[in-house]
């Protein structure tokens, strides 16, 4: 399994209004792996490091077209681990290309209904799916755990070009937590929520973060109406900004940050002359049709 570090920091120069007034980056954290790609990779460092020797699986949470569960599970199977992935709906009859992934790489699958996933955070159920798998490491949806912001953090150490604006997507908190944590003064950290989750996703935030800080803040206006919305306006977005940018991006994260950030430019949210950078977080499940 080869991964690909630091990721690229490529200039983009797209014909938005006032965009030639700063100077737009994107990290590209996408292309550190075809499968364990972003944030996804960072999130999981950190744990796949420090395994006991005792380990002989692991067990997480996500829906039927998780990125998170897609990396993980591969990364399990690289490593002849066991792995079982819980998750939310009965997709039995019709697998998502990741789903028949998963199966292809010998994952177990449990689908469960939305009122046992809501329980994945109850102490009372881990206690029993630990129980259940004494010898697995259960990670939370997501890979949302406090080892993951360190796997975050070396993104920062890998952009050696000054920025004030740092953007990235946010659903489960980990990523924007673990930027937050590795920025300087004067930098600044945006989330661009992908859910409806006003209120819900800072307190994801703040539960990361062991020292609060100042230096960021989410953005809620791009949602389009929840987490996986895609309306037609979002699509031909993506497919846009992937053609002129030569960049791929889905609807579902890398899609609404870029529609993001392209708002935020042209309504001169940005001082002229700063410098931005978005960060592809990978994972392009939300958009895939075939299986890998």
């Amino acid at each position: 399994m080869t991964i690909q570090l630091p990721s690229p920091l490529t200039r983009i120069t797209p014909g938005w209004r006032h965009a030639d007034t700063l100077t737009l980056y994107v990290k590209r954290d996408d292309l550190i792996h075809p499968v364990i790609s972003g944030n996804k990779w960072r999130k999981l460092a950190p744990v796949l490091a420090g395994l006991p020797d005792s380990c002989t699986g692991m067990v997480s949470f996500g829906g039927a077209f998780s990125n998170h569960l897609h990396a993980l599970g591969y990364a399990c199977y690289c490593r002849g681990l066991a792995f079982t992935a819980i998750v939310r709906g009965d997709y039995r009859s019709q697998p998502t290309p990741m789903l028949q992934d998963l199966m292809a790489w010998g994952a177990t699958i449990r689908y469960v209904t939305k009122k046992e996933y809501g329980l994945r955070e109850s102490a009372a159920y881990l206690n029993e799916l630990q129980h259940a798998f004494p010898t697995h490491i259960i990670i939370p949806e997501g890979g949302s755990q406090s080892a993951a912001l360190d796997g975050i953090a070396t993104m920062i150490e890998e952009i050696l070009t000054p920025f004030t604006f740092l953007l990235v997507p946010v659903a489960s908190g980990a990523t924007l937590a673990g930027v937050a944590s590795a920025l300087g003064d004067p930098q600044r950290a945006i989330g661009i929520g992908v859910l409806k989750g006003e209120g819900y996703l800072e307190s994801l935030v703040e539960r990361l973060l062991s020292v609060p800080r100042s230096n960021w803040h989410i953005n809620h206006d791009f949602h389009f109406g929840g987490y996986a919305k895609r309306p037609a306006a979002l699509r031909e977005f993506c497919e846009a900004f992937s053609r002129e940018c030569d960049i791929p991006v889905e609807p579902v994260y890398s899609g609404k940050l870029f529609y993001a950030l392209k708002s935020l430019v042209e309504n001169r949210y940005f001082a002229p002359g700063s410098t931005v950078v978005a960060v592809h977080t990978g994972g392009l499940q939300g958009s895939r049709k075939t299986v890998i």
